[in-house]
C-alpha cells in the first residue's frame, strides 16, 4: 500500500531484556521513515509480559539508543504490562462467545494427543476440550483446577497480503488452538499484541520476518475481537557476512556498542535504512528527510540482509566529512574524554577537528588523530622515524626552522609555508626534505592533512614544543 488513505499509526515494540539489537532498530527506522513520509503517529510500546526476561532498566537502555539514533516517536512509551487484566478480559469474553475456551490438559496430556494427532495424519490440534461437557467444564472451574483458555482457530485457510512477502495462504492444519491465558492468569503474547494494536489503532505492523508465523493467529484474533485488520509487512532476516544469523559471535550486534566504537548515529540510521531497501535515488548517501520523501515498504527486498562492518565503517566515514562540524564535535566529545581532551580550547578544537574528520573511519581514531593538538609530549616511533635518524644534520636544520618559526606573523598557513620553503632554500634542500621530517615532530605520523595547515591549527606554542622534543629525540 503505497499511499494509504489514512494517516498511519504504527509502532515499535521491543522487548526489555536487552539493549537494543540493530535488527530492532531497522525495525523501528523503517516505521519512522513509513510514519515521516505519509503522517501519523508513531507508537513506542514496551512489550514487558514476559516477567522472567524483562529488566526494567533495559526500558531505559532502549528509549536512550533510539534517541540516539535520531528516532522520535509521538506516543508512549507504554508498558504493555499495564495492561494485562484489560487483556485477559478480552480472552473472557471470547470465551462467553465460543471463540476460545478453557483446556484442562497438562503437558503430558498434550504430548499424548499430539501423538494421536499425527497417527490420524493430523498436524495440530484443535477442540481440545471438546469431550468435556459443558456441565464438567463449569464443575472443573468452579473447583479451581489448573487451565490455560485457548484460542479457536477456524477451520479454513487464512490469507492475507504482507506488503513485502506478497499474498499469503495458510491452511487450518498448519495452526492449532494457540494459547490466550496460561495457567497462572496471565496473558501470553499472541493475545497482548493483539489487544494492544486495537486499543492503539494500528493501521500498519512493520515488524521482523520471525513473526510471520504469528501473523495468521493475530489475523483471526483481530476478526474475534471485532477489529480491522491491520496491513502487515514483515522485514527480512539481517545475517552477518558469514551468511548466518547475526550474532555477537561474529561481531557488534547492539546499537551501543557501534556507538561506543564511534559509529555517527546518521551513519548507522542511513546503513540500516538502506540494507533491505533500493530507494529510487541511487546516489550512495542520502539524508534522512531525502530517504523519507522516497520511502515505501513496497520497495522492501524479501531476501535476507547482509550486515557488512566495513560497508558501515564506509558510509561513517562520508558521514565524518559531511556532517556539520558542530555535529562531529558533539559526538566526538565522550571519545575525548577517554583521553584526557575535555577541556582544551575549543577554537583549535574545532580547527583540528575539521582538518582531521575526512580521513578517520570513526570517531575514535578522529579523537587519536587530534592528541598531537594539545599533548605536551608525543611518542615517536623508532620504526617510523629510522630515516630521520640517520641524518645528522637535521636536528640543526629543525632548530634554525624552530627560530625562523618563533618569528611568524601572522600565524597563518601561507605565512608558515613561505619560511619553511626560504629556510629549505638557504639549505640546499628541496621543501619535501623539510615537510616530511615537520610533519612527524608534529604529529608523530608520515601522513595526514597539509603540513601548512597543521601548523596553523596547531598554534605556535605547541609547534615550537613538539619541534623541540623532536629534536631532543633525533639526538637521542
Amino acid at each position: 500500500m503505497t499511499n494509504p488513505d489514512q494517516p498511519v499509526r504504527v509502532r515499535f515494540a521491543p522487548s526489555p531484556t536487552g539493549f537494543l539489537h540493530i535488527g530492532g532498530a531497522r525495525t523501528a527506522i523503517y516505521n519512522a521513515l513509513f510514519r515521516q513520509r505519509f503522517g501519523g503517529s508513531l507508537i513506542l510500546r514496551i512489550e514487558d509480559t514476559d516477567r522472567a526476561r524483562s529488566d526494567r532498566s533495559m526500558t531505559r537502555q532502549i528509549q536512550d539508543a533510539l534517541g540516539w539514533l535520531g528516532i522520535k516517536w509521538d506516543e508512549g512509551p507504554f508498558m504493555q504490562s499495564d495492561n494485562v487484566s484489560s487483556h485477559v478480559r478480552r480472552a473472557q469474553t471470547l470465551v462467553e462467545a465460543d471463540l476460545a475456551y478453557p483446556c484442562f490438559l497438562s503437558s503430558e496430556q498434550l504430548e499424548w494427543k499430539r501423538k494421536e494427532a499425527q497417527e490420524r495424519g493430523e498436524s495440530a490440534l484443535h477442540d481440545l476440550s471438546a469431550e468435556l461437557s459443558g456441565e464438567e467444564i463449569e464443575r472443573r472451574l468452579a473447583r479451581g483446577d489448573s487451565h490455560t483458555i485457548r484460542f479457536r482457530m477456524p477451520r479454513e485457510n487464512t490469507q492475507f497480503h504482507d506488503l513485502i512477502r506478497g499474498d499469503m495462504d495458510v491452511p487450518p492444519d498448519a495452526l492449532e488452538d494457540f494459547i490466550l491465558v496460561r495457567s497462572d492468569g496471565t496473558p501470553t503474547y499472541h493475545l497482548s499484541v493483539v489487544c494492544d494494536d486495537i486499543d492503539m489503532k494500528i493501521t500498519h505492523v512493520v515488524r521482523g520476518e520471525d513473526h510471520l508465523s504469528n501473523t495468521p493467529k493475530h489475523i483471526r484474533l483481530f476478526e474475534a475481537l471485532g477489529a480491522e485488520v491491520p496491513t502487515f509487512a514483515h522485514l527480512p532476516l539481517m545475517l552477518g557476512t558469514d551468511k548466518k544469523r547475526l550474532s555477537k559471535r561474529t561481531g557488534a550486534t547492539s546499537v551501543e556498542e557501534f556507538r561506543d566504537q564511534g559509529v555517527l548515529p546518521e551513519a548507522l540510521f542511513h546503513y540500516l535504512a538502506l540494507l533491505s531497501w533500493s530507494p529510487p535515488d541511487k546516489r550512495e548517501i542520502l539524508t534522512r528527510d531525502e530517504m523519507a520523501e522516497l520511502f515505501s515498504l513496497d520497495d522492501l527486498g524479501s531476501s535476507a540482509a547482509v550486515f557488512d562492518p566495513e560497508k558501515l565503517a564506509w558510509v561513517n566515514a562520508q558521514f565524518l566529512s559531511s556532517q556539520p562540524n558542530r555535529d562531529i564535535l558533539h559526538h566526538l566529545h565522550p571519545f575525548l574524554v577517554q583521553i584526557g581532551l575535555q577541556d582544551v580550547d575549543p577554537e583549535r578544537l574545532a580547527s583540528a577537528v575539521d582538518l582531521h574528520r575526512t580521513r578517520p573511519k570513526n570517531l575514535k581514531d578522529l579523537a587519536e588523530s587530534i592528541r598531537p593538538y594539545f599533548e605536551e609530549a608525543l611518542e615517536y616511533k623508532d620504526d617510523l622515524c629510522e630515516h630521520f635518524k640517520t641524518d645528522s644534520d637535521l636536528p640543526g636544520t629543525l632548530g634554525g626552522l624552530k627560530g625562523r618559526f618563533a618569528q611568524v606573523e601572522p600565524w597563518d598557513a601561507e605565512s608558515i609555508e613561505a619560511v619553511l620553503r626560504s629556510h629549505a632554500d638557504d639549505k640546499g634542500l628541496k621543501a619535501g626534505a623539510l615537510i616530511h621530517p615537520t610533519r612527524m615532530a608534529l604529529t608523530a605520523a608520515k601522513a595526514g592533512p597539509s603540513l601548512f595547515e597543521i601548523v596553523e591549527a596547531m598554534g605556535k606554542q605547541a609547534t615550537l614544543g613538539h619541534l623541540n622534543n623532536f629534536m631532543t629525540y633525533l639526538r637521542s
